[in-house]
């Protein structure tokens, strides 16, 4: 966080009459009381965690909410798999390039008006979410909603930082597995259960965000304006020297579990409804909510532990948990499948959260949201090019299950380059943080 100090004020002059230093005197003392008032309209710097956390959270559920939809989608406008993988993928891409040319952005102008920015482009894409009537509307709200998201990211992850950095880095790793659960769960129920779900959820959304925008107009800069805006908005791909050689070993690890994200978000819901037989929306939010639901809860577990023990936990969960789920398609074993994903979800908490607590800490304040932007570039790369490959094969190679076979081995080799990667050369390099005891606390 970047504080500013004032130095103390010199005791006042002497005079030969009373009455100019009691003017001082309240002239001084009426500034002290409008700071003081000024201060008093800005939330504590708690709350303003809280609300950036809520952010990630609401712009992660916006993004799963459409994943319940999905078939009513389908059946409405008539595409294949190839199309809702498409459009599962073109969000990933624009948060990639919201990230690429904004994620630095709030370093030079602040984070508050990167936020309302994000915010206003968010409720822009609810309104069309609910508006749309075929695929290209559907098209232009992930768009916009990925730029926003891609945008606001690396602010509000910085911007948690800044007010509290141990408890900022992790908030970081736990709120994404909240919000894509709380996303994906809740509108699985809208859709079952209340009516217009094409409409009521993207409604609600909308007012959670026009919350939000106001509390980030009370909410306290965190930190001072720099030059550069423009030119922090070229896509440039650095990493500091200090977070090189951590970077190196926590991509693989973050390509792997955001990959397993994309096959739930994109393939998940077809997967459940195959396995139990069952057209239920709810079971079609249920997989990718246990998945992220099951990630934030080993999070908050895992919280003390050293952040080697914690990537090294998160690989080998994520091993065991789409082996598991592998033979439970193979097999037809829907209770098999969800203990499976329940596993991978340990996997996929634990991996972003040993990534995240590897590379961010070791970024200087005035590099945090870059860092943080360059992690979650990996993390949507990973998310969104395997899905998009995905909704190909399924209908021009062997087919749903046999695709979900496929790209979960992918994400199994991928983890296993990540435990080579950790165990060849992160003991000394990225295994305890600076000021990192043994056991992981701070």
């Amino acid at each position: 966080m970047t504080h500013l100090s004032v130095a103390p004020e010199s005791p006042p002059a002497r005079t030969s009459t009373a009455q100019p230093a009691d003017a001082a005197s309240a002239v001084r003392s009426g500034s002290r009381s409008a700071a003081t008032a000024a201060r008093g309209r800005r939330l504590p710097p708690a709350v303003a965690l809280y609300l950036l956390a809520s952010i990630t959270i609401s712009f992660l559920a916006a993004s799963s909410a459409p994943t319940p939809l999905y078939a009513v989608y389908q059946a409405e406008w008539g595409f294949d798999p190839i199309t809702t993988t498409v459009v599962f993928g073109v969000y990933a891409v624009a948060v990639l390039l919201g990230l690429l040319t904004m994620g630095k952005l709030s370093d030079h102008v602040g984070r508050r008006p990167v936020l309302l920015a994000a915010l206003a482009a968010q409720a822009a894409s609810m309104v069309v979410f609910a508006t749309a009537e075929g695929v290209p509307g559907l098209l232009v709200a992930r768009i916009v909603q990925g730029l926003s998201t891609g945008a606001a990211l690396g602010a509000v992850g910085a911007g948690m930082m800044d007010i509290d950095r141990p408890r900022g880095t992790l908030t970081n790793a736990v709120v994404p597995g909240i919000g894509t659960a709380t996303g994906a769960l809740v509108s699985g129920l809208v859709v079952q259960f209340l009516p217009a779900p094409t409409h009521l959820v993207y409604l609600g959304l909308l007012a959670v965000f026009v919350l939000q925008a106001v509390a980030v107009v009370l909410m306290a800069e965190t930190v001072v304006r720099v030059p550069g805006a423009l030119a922090s908005l070229v896509p440039e791909i650095r990493l500091p020297r200090a977070v090189r050689r951590p970077m190196l070993v926590a991509a693989p690890v973050l390509f792997a579990v955001w990959a397993l994200a994309g096959l739930y978000g994109s393939l998940g819901p077809s997967l459940a409804r195959q396995l139990t037989g069952s057209k239920s929306e709810v079971l079609g939010g249920l997989s990718l909510f246990v998945l992220a639901g099951v990630a934030a809860v080993s999070v908050v577990v895992l919280r003390k532990a050293a952040a080697r023990t914690v990537m090294l936990t998160g690989i080998l969960a994520l091993i065991a948990g789409v082996t598991l789920t592998l033979l439970s398609v193979r097999d037809s074993s829907a209770a098999g499948f969800f203990v499976g994903t329940a596993v991978a979800g340990v996997g996929f908490g634990s991996g972003l959260q040993g990534g995240i607590r590897t590379v961010v800490p070791l970024a200087r304040p005035h590099e945090s949201s870059g860092v943080l932007s360059l992690v979650f570039v990996v993390s949507y790369l990973g998310m969104g090019v395997p899905a998009v490959v995905a909704g190909f094969l399924v209908v021009h190679a062997g087919g749903l299950t046999a695709t979900a076979q496929e790209y979960g081995a992918a994400v199994i080799v991928l983890a296993a380059l990540a435990l080579f990667g950790l165990l060849r050369g992160g003991r000394n390099g990225a295994g305890v943080l600076p000021g990192e005891r043994v056991d992981g606390s701070a």
